[in-house]
C-alpha cells in the first residue's frame, strides 16, 4: 500500500470575512502526479501555501509526511516552484543554483553533479555563466524549476511550472516529471494548461474555493461526457 504524502482534511481558509477555501479534502499518494486546476482565484495557490506551511488553515488539518503543517523541518524534503520567480538577479544562473543547493543542505561533494543534471533537464546549461538579470522571462521560469528539482525531494510542488516555456521543452519537462514519479516521488502541480492536466494521474478541480471533482482525467471526462479536460473545465464553470 502506498503512503499518503499530502492529506487535507476539512481544511478551510479565510482572509478576513472572505472564505477562499471551503472544507477542502483530498490526498496525494506516494509516486503520484496530482494536478490542481481551476480559474484564477479558485483557491489553488491557497492550497499550495497551506501544504507548504506558508499559510495556516483556519479549520481542519493539513498533513505532509504525516506531520501537521506548518513545520519548517520538512521543507528540505520539499521542492517548490512558485508562480513568481524568487531569484537573485545580480548572481549568475550557476550561483543561484549553488546558493539554493546549499540552502537545501545538499552535500558539497554532489552539488556540481546536481546542478549539471537539473540544468540539462531545463536546457539552461549554456546560460549558467550569465547573470540572471539578463535572462528572459522563460529562462527565469526554467531556472526556478531547476532549483525546485535540486536534491531529489520526495515531494515536488509546482505552481504553473511551464508558463512561458516552449512546447518542445515543455514535453521534456513532463518526461522528467514522469521519471520522478517512477522513482516513487510525488508531484503536486497547478496548471492553466488543460493539455497538461490530462498528463496527471488525478485532477482536483476547484471552483470558488470548493473542490468539485477529484478523479483521473479519463474518469472526469467520462462523468462530464466530454472528450477533454478543457471541456470539463468549461462545462463545470458554466454549470455554477
Amino acid at each position: 500500500m502506498r503512503k499518503t504524502i499530502v492529506s487535507l482534511n476539512n481544511v478551510q481558509k479565510k482572509f478576513g470575512d472572505q472564505v477562499v477555501l471551503k472544507e477542502a479534502n483530498f490526498n496525494v499518494q506516494q509516486g503520484e502526479i496530482v494536478g490542481l486546476i481551476g480559474p484564477s482565484g479558485a483557491g489553488k495557490s491557497t492550497i499550495i501555501k497551506i501544504v507548504l506551511g506558508m499559510e495556516k488553515a483556519n479549520a481542519g488539518k493539513a498533513l505532509v509526511f504525516d506531520t501537521q503543517m506548518p513545520n519548517r523541518e520538512l521543507l528540505n524534503n520539499i521542492g517548490y516552484m512558485a508562480q513568481a520567480d524568487a531569484l537573485y538577479d545580480v548572481l549568475t544562473g550557476y550561483e543561484n543554483l549553488y546558493f539554493f543547493a546549499q540552502m537545501k543542505g545538499i552535500k558539497k561533494a554532489v552539488i556540481k553533479k546536481e546542478i549539471q543534471h537539473v540544468s540539462q533537464v531545463v536546457e539552461l546549461t549554456e546560460h549558467l555563466a550569465k547573470k540572471v538579470s539578463g535572462y528572459s522571462g522563460g529562462m527565469k521560469r526554467r531556472l526556478s524549476l531547476a532549483i525546485a528539482l535540486l536534491g531529489e525531494p520526495d515531494l515536488l510542488i509546482l505552481d504553473e511550472p511551464t508558463v512561458g516555456i516552449d512546447p518542445g521543452l515543455k514535453r521534456k519537462i513532463w518526461q522528467e516529471l514522469y521519471h520522478i514519479k517512477e522513482a516513487g516521488r510525488t508531484i503536486l502541480v497547478t496548471t492553466h494548461a488543460m493539455d497538461e492536466a490530462e498528463l496527471t494521474d488525478r485532477v482536483v478541480l476547484l471552483l470558488d474555493g470548493e473542490i468539485i471533482a477529484d478523479e483521473s482525467p479519463r474518469e472526469l471526462m467520462k462523468d462530464y461526457q466530454v472528450n477533454s479536460v478543457e471541456a470539463v473545465f468549461l462545462k463545470a464553470e458554466g454549470e455554477r
